[in-house]
């Protein structure tokens, strides 16, 4: 059985611990908080919250390197919200307080949609589903460039908000505060192939 491993330490944790734990044949899911237990993994969830925060924490634990060894190597990572801010080469604008990980060829404009007063959520058409997708976004950023080999999944607003590289997939949003578990699956399918 494939162990997922949920990095946490801030953010939405528990939400998508949780969420895993709801898709039909149980998952192994590991709460990854120690240096050492991302290699354990078989693919790993980067929850949203406050990249500032969760940057530095990766830096002082010593998970920065490990994350980014676990990425370069093709493991799978569903990458959310502050998640998807960490694995962009670049910020819109700069940031002195966080440097990304550079680990997806695109550029992220942080907080995007406004402050988290301006939260949403809006029906989104997604390559390759059949039916809308709703979205939750709180303090979403948006994805402003994209590389070459960047596959654009959905855009809100002419502002791309799910974007997969290869083993990465990254969502503007917050799938694991829905019941709608189609981006979890995909999430999967990436591990299966």
């Amino acid at each position: 059985m494939p162990k997922i491993g949920v990095l946490a330490l801030q953010g939405d944790v528990s939400e998508h611990v949780d969420a895993l734990q709801r898709i039909p044949g149980g998952l192994d899911v590991l709460v990854v908080r120690k240096p050492g237990q991302i290699a354990s993994c078989s693919a790993l969830v980067l929850p949203g919250g406050e990249s500032t925060t969760i940057v530095r924490q990766l830096n002082s634990s010593g998970l920065a390197g490990e994350l980014v060894a676990a990425a370069t190597t093709g493991m799978p990572i569903l990458a959310t919200c502050a998640g998807l801010v960490l694995i962009s080469r670049e910020i819109e604008g700069g940031d002195n307080h966080v440097q990304p990980l550079g680990l997806m060829d695109i550029k992220i404009s942080r907080n995007a949609f406004g402050p988290q007063r301006e939260s949403f959520e809006a029906d989104l058409d997604v390559e390759g589903m059949d039916r809308p997708y709703r979205a939750v976004f709180i303090r979403a950023p948006a994805v402003s460039e994209v590389g070459r080999g960047v596959q654009v999944l959905a855009k809100v607003g002419g502002l791309a908000v799910a974007v997969q590289e290869k083993n990465l997939l990254g969502l503007a949003f917050h799938p694991e505060l829905t019941d709608d578990m189609r981006f979890h699956q995909l999430f999967l399918k990436m591990l299966e192939a």
